[in-house]
C-alpha cells in the first residue's frame, strides 16, 4: 500500500494536477519508489473515492481541463498513521545477483560485459544524486524537513556508492577467474 502513501506525501508537499504530480514523481519520489503514470492516475481516483484527497475547485470549469488535487484531513491522518506504523524490512531481490549465482554453474559468458554496463549506470546515477545534493542541500539548509529529505537522498547516494564499489570488486574478481566451463 505504499504507492498511495507516496502520492499523499507528494500532494501534502504541494497540491498538484495529475500531470504535475507524475512529473514531480519522476524527479524525486520516483528515484526510490517507481510508478507509471497510469498507476498514479488510477491511485488518484482511488484516493479521491476513499475521501483522502479532493479535486480543487476550478475558477472556470471546462471539459478536458486538468484537475488539481489536495489532501483532505482524512488523507493527512492516514499518512500520519502509516508513517508511524512499524514495518519489517523486505528481503532484497536482485536479478543481477541471481544471474551471478547461475553463472557459477552454467558459465560466465555475457556477465562481465553486463557488470561493466551496470557499473556505468550506477556511476551515472551516483553523479546525478551528488549533483542534486550539491544543488538542493547547501550548507545551512537544515530545517527538519530539509534534513529528512536529505537523509532520503543520502540513502540513494550510499546505495549507489555501494553498487559502484561492489561492481568494481566483482570486475576485479572476474579478471582473476580462470575460464569456467558450464557444470
Amino acid at each position: 500500500m505504499s504507492l498511495p502513501h507516496a502520492i499523499l506525501t507528494a500532494l501534502v508537499e504541494k497540491p498538484s494536477s495529475g500531470l504535475e504530480l507524475t512529473r514531480r514523481f519522476d524527479k524525486s519520489i520516483g528515484y526510490f519508489w517507481s510508478a507509471t503514470h497510469q498507476q498514479i492516475y488510477r491511485e488518484l481516483g482511488k484516493l479521491e473515492a476513499e475521501g483522502f484527497i479532493r479535486t480543487l475547485p476550478s475558477a472556470q470549469p471546462a471539459r478536458g481541463q486538468k484537475k488539481s488535487y489536495e489532501v483532505l484531513p482524512a488523507g493527512r491522518a492516514e499518512l500520519a498513521r502509516w508513517t508511524a506504523a512499524s514495518q519489517d524490512p523486505r528481503p532484497h531481490r536482485d536479478t543481477l545477483l541471481l544471474r551471478m549465482r547461475a553463472a557459477a554453474v552454467v558459465g560466465t559468458e555475457g556477465i562481465e560485459a553486463d557488470l561493466r554496463r551496470h557499473l556505468d549506470l550506477h556511476r551515472r546515477q551516483l553523479a546525478e544524486y551528488e549533483q542534486i545534493e550539491k544543488r538542493d542541500f547547501p550548507p545551512g539548509k537544515d530545517s527538519s524537513q530539509d534534513r529528512l529529505r536529505h537523509l532520503v537522498l543520502r540513502a540513494g547516494i550510499d546505495l549507489e556508492t555501494f553498487w559502484t564499489q561492489w561492481l568494481t570488486r566483482a570486475l576485479d574478481e572476474f579478471a582473476e577467474l580462470p575460464p569456467h566451463e558450464p557444470a
